[in-house]
């Protein structure tokens, strides 16, 4: 047994090696290009509401809303300290909701004039606070429901968003192909967080090995739909933006299929591990099952799962198009004819091509969970390098 673990810890050394060696350098260390505009938010300052000025109503074009005339003290750039006076409502049509309270701190603008006088307009509110505020709600639930499980997931998320900010990003500005980093991506992000969620278990093993098949077969299906459709990724403002922004050429087709990689990541993860355990529950709670009852009796649970999967992933995309539909139905268009342009139809495309990369999780995890569940034992004493079945089994090895 010595003789395994210690051929498998040399192994891992290696692996490690390289990393350091090649793989940190390619992943981590690849700085962002310089913009070929400004950055976003230049010009844009913090500032406190110090008093209210003047208040009321006003009529622009039959539209009666309230207006207010602010002074407020910036508080950072080479101007803090100074006071300025802001009208807000006066001169434009602003959303409803919108009131102004001595001490608020909100997002203002700067610009200069000829004669050097220095105007300031509101931009938005500063939200740091209140989203560190709902941040830690999120985490303290966690824990608290999820226990030291809950704190891993938390962990898995934290490194989910450094694949993303440290390397997706990175390497897709400098140029490189969208479709191969998002696949890389995806698969170290996903394999990454299972095993810091669950463990080093057999359930793991074949969660992961099932969601790196599905990532490949959901590129495929990907690439075949956009060549079928003929989209170009250009359906975005934000695309059109980026290629303004960029001084680097961007391939906007592959970046929308590598959005369409990541978009599924979510609920693919939660599908392939529901999928995964549900194998390993039903074999060991009768491990005199078959290969084929078993993935008949798991495929069943999964028809269930992947239905509300699908429905979940159609209702996202349609709420977060809601305000398109309704523009829409409000100039009476033809929605047979919405569907071809380029904004709508990524959309459909998206949804579309996510669902089938979902309902192909079902039968590819089962058959490779039922395999592992009934077959590892042929490995010998490499088997017990596999771990439990799963993190509840603790020392149980088949």
């Amino acid at each position: 047994m010595k003789k395994y673990f210690l051929i498998a810890l040399i192994v891992a050394i290696l692996a490690l090696a390289a990393f350091v060696v090649w793989g940190i350098p390619y992943f981590f260390q690849t700085p962002l290009p310089e913009a070929a505009g400004s950055p976003m938010g230049t010009g844009t300052y913090r500032a406190e509401v110090s008093l209210i000025l003047e208040e009321g109503t006003i009529d622009l074009g039959g539209t009666v809303q309230t207006y207010q005339v602010l002074r407020v003290t910036l508080l950072e750039g080479e101007y803090a300290g100074i006071p300025m006076e802001i009208d807000y409502g006066k001169r434009q049509i602003h959303p409803e909701g919108i009131r102004f309270e001595v001490g608020d701190v909100i997002l203002v603008s700067l610009s200069q004039r000829p004669d050097g006088l220095l105007n300031a307009y509101f931009v938005d509110y500063v939200r740091t606070s209140a989203l560190g505020w709902l941040a830690l709600a999120f985490a303290l639930a966690i824990i608290v429901t999820g226990r030291w499980k809950g704190l891993r997931s938390l962990m898995a998320l934290a490194f989910s968003l450094l694949v993303i900010i440290g390397y997706i990003i990175p390497h897709i500005l400098t140029g490189e192909d969208p479709v191969r980093v998002s696949i890389i991506g995806s698969a170290i992000l996903l394999t990454v967080t299972l095993y810091l969620t669950y463990g080093w278990t057999l359930k793991t093993h074949a969660s992961a090995l099932g969601m790196i098949v599905v990532l490949v077969l959901t590129g495929t299906l990907a690439w075949f739909a956009i060549q079928l459709t003929r989209l170009n990724g250009t359906g975005s403002e934000e695309a059109l933006f980026l290629i303004q922004m960029s001084a680097v050429t961007i391939n906007l087709r592959g970046l929308m299929l590598g959005g369409m990689l990541i978009g599924a990541l979510g609920v693919l993860d939660d599908l392939v591990t529901t999928q995964s355990s549900a194998v390993f529950e039903l074999h060991s709670t009768d491990e005199t099952l078959g290969f084929r009852t078993l993935v008949g009796r798991a495929m069943r649970i999964g028809q269930d799962h992947v239905a509300a999967t699908v429905n979940t992933l159609v209702l996202a995309y349609a709420g977060a198009s809601l305000p398109t539909l309704l523009m829409f139905s409000l100039n009476r268009g033809n929605y047979a004819t919405l569907i071809n342009f380029e904004f709508i139809a990524e959309e459909v495309v998206r949804t579309l091509v996510g669902s089938l990369g979902l309902i192909a999780a079902v039968p590819i995890t089962t058959a490779i969970a039922a395999a592992l569940a009934l077959y590892s034992h042929r490995l010998g004493e490499w088997r017990y390098l596999l771990g439990p079945e799963n993190s509840s089994a603790g020392g149980h090895v088949h």
